[in-house]
Parts: structure tokens; sequence; C-alpha cells
């Protein structure tokens, strides 16, 4: 079976954060940081090049596969601001009514900009989310 590719590194998160160029999306990371880091309580690690994760969880699906994945995280995409948010929306349709504009994937919430959403119900969404993926041990 091969090895998940994206895995924890040892670069800066700080370092990584000041080489966006657009100082808004730069800005809006900051906070993304400071929420993620208060919802779990851990210090944020680099996974692969690009995600900001914390904490961290193992998963095995019912074929066999495992690994391990940042609880919650984030990413300074390109087009969007992707927020990884584990256990999915379907639990959360109150709070994703309220949110604000965004788009979805299966665990990803895209933002194009942090003023998009209401602030509190990001934060809300996050903790949910954290304290979910903290409660269960997770077979997918």
């Amino acid at each position: 079976m091969s090895e998940l590719k994206t895995q924890p590194t040892q670069e800066s998160v700080l370092d990584f954060l000041s080489r966006i160029p657009d100082d808004k999306r730069r800005d809006d990371c900051l906070t993304i940081l400071e929420l993620m880091k208060s919802a779990t309580g851990a210090e944020p690690v680099m996974w692969g090049s690009s995600i900001v994760g914390f904490g961290r969880y193992h998963y095995r699906y019912a074929s066999g596969r495992q690994g391990e994945w940042p609880i919650v995280g984030f990413s300074p995409r390109k087009n969007d601001l992707t927020l990884y948010i584990m256990p999915g929306f379907e639990r959360y349709e109150s709070l994703m009514a309220r949110l604000g504009k965004y788009k979805t994937g299966k665990s990803c919430l895209y933002l194009k900009r942090l003023e998009d959403v209401d602030g509190a119900v990001l934060k809300e969404l996050i903790e949910e989310s954290v304290k979910t993926m903290t409660a269960v041990r997770v077979d997918l």
C-alpha cells in the first residue's frame, strides 16, 4: 500500500504564511490560524508544502488503507482559502445556513475571502468540527 504523500514537515508555518503575496489573503490566513489554534489547543504544523494543520487523527478505510491527517487545517490555494473540516458538513446544516458565501467539497470549505462569511459562525463551525473529531474514532 502506498504511503500518503502529504505528511507533517519541519517547515515554519509563519515563514510559509509570510510568503503569501496578497496582503488580504495573508491576513485572512493569520486569522484562521488563530481560530484553529484556539479551537484545538495545538500548535500549527505544515503538512506537505501548502497545508497548515492542527492536531492529528488516525483513520482507516474499510479497504484497509489507513493514515494520519490533521484534525482541522487550511491552505491558501490560488483561487480559494481552503479549510479542511474533516467531519464534512451534513451535521452542521444550521451553521452552514448562517455562514455566508462559500462552496464545499466532501470535507473542504472554500472561501474567496474571510469577509464573505460570518466570523462567529465560522469559529463555531471550526470548534464543533474539532469536538467531533476528538470525540470519535474515525473508521471510513
